[in-house]
């Protein structure tokens, strides 16, 4: 092209139920990278895991691709992989959240074309995109976690009731019932008595096979970023007030009730603890470039739970991730241009 510009694709979409939350997380990274510097080039991948050309990619990106044209005439099966936009680019900036952009599906893409990529590699990626197996690593680790239990769709058809007994039996009520492979708060509900239990677990197999029951307690929900690899820097911390009972799908991206507080109001021995524990999260599973851990501190004990590690965090206007580098001094075109170098320095 001649430009001296480092050419970035920007693959979004996807197949996955977070296909509308990584448009927009597109969107923001779109308005916000220095063009100066960058030259984006624009992939979209449909809600029927098709790979739209420049054009559709673009009109997507911008909001202007109508839901019929979207999809475009594909009449077999199996969906097209890959775009020509791929051979052209300098580095790729993955913003699919879900299966199949989070999970290390398209960082294994990535590894065969031979193209640098923003974040982390497959191995950290499908760890961290499975609740179940996260948290054994994390439980191997040392790390401190809510207590749990990992059923499948086969133990729920087998028997529910038996299924229902086993959670009762080691844990109390309320608990969280979270399908193991998806994001967002996507499946995720919270049961109060037996028979919100079964209509949990009915919910959550709609999305995943295999899903993760957890102890529900009365927590404040935090959250910290991270950057790097093998040196990784951490943010200052913050704090989410939902606006719903728990930090739902509805709570995150469609309700303006949510508070972000930023910096969150902690001490100095909460704070040292939390950044320690989010830079152990981030080396057990091996995460490069970017990711963004998730914690509970029990209101009532005080104690410091690691919830879950993200990956590919959201890039949206209302994203912690973002926002808690801005508020540690590092603004929203900086730190896409941050990740870029992480990516090309690997």
């Amino acid at each position: 092209m001649g430009t001296g510009k480092i050419r970035v694709a920007l693959i979004f979409g996807g197949a996955s139920d977070e296909h509308d939350v990584s448009v927009s997380s597109a969107r923001s990274v779109y308005e916000a990278i220095d063009t100066s510097r960058y030259t984006v080039l624009p992939i979209a991948i449909d809600r029927k895991g098709h790979w739209l050309d420049a054009s559709a990619s673009l009109a997507l990106l911008e909001g202007k691709l109508e839901g019929k044209k979207e999809i475009q005439q594909h009449d077999h099966k199996r969906p097209n992989v890959g775009s020509p936009l791929l051979n052209e680019a300098d580095v790729a900036f993955p913003l699919l959240h879900g299966p199949h952009g989070e999970d290390g599906t398209i960082q294994g893409y990535f590894e065969l074309l031979g193209i640098p990529y923003v974040g982390s590699g497959v191995l950290a990626s499908s760890v961290s995109m499975d609740k179940s197996m996260m948290r054994e690593v994390f439980r191997c680790g040392g790390l401190p976690l809510v207590p749990y239990r990992v059923f499948t769709e086969n133990d729920v058809q087998k028997s529910m009731d038996d299924v229902v007994k086993a959670i009762e039996s080691t844990l109390s009520y309320p608990v969280f019932v979270k399908p193991a492979g998806l994001g967002s708060s996507i499946g995720i509900s919270k049961a109060k008595t037996p028979e919100d239990l079964r209509i949990s677990l009915r919910t959550a197999l709609q999305f995943d096979r295999r899903i993760v029951v957890e102890q529900g307690i009365e927590a404040r929900e935090i959250e910290i970023g991270i950057l790097g690899n093998d040196e990784p820097l951490y943010s200052v911390i913050g704090e989410i007030i939902p606006a719903n009972e728990f930090y739902d799908y509805e709570a995150k991206y469609t309700s303006n009730a949510s508070k972000l507080i930023i910096p969150a109001e902690l001490n100095d021995e909460q704070r040292k603890h939390i950044a320690t524990l989010a830079i152990q999260a981030y080396r057990l599973v091996r995460a490069q470039g970017l990711a963004r851990v998730d914690f509970f501190l029990d209101k009532r004990t005080g104690e410091i739970y690691v919830n879950e590690i993200n990956t590919i965090p959201g890039f949206t206007p209302k994203s912690m991730y973002p926002l808690l580098w801005q508020a540690s001094g590092i603004r929203y075109s900086e730190l896409i241009d941050r990740l870029i170098t992480l990516a090309l320095s690997r």
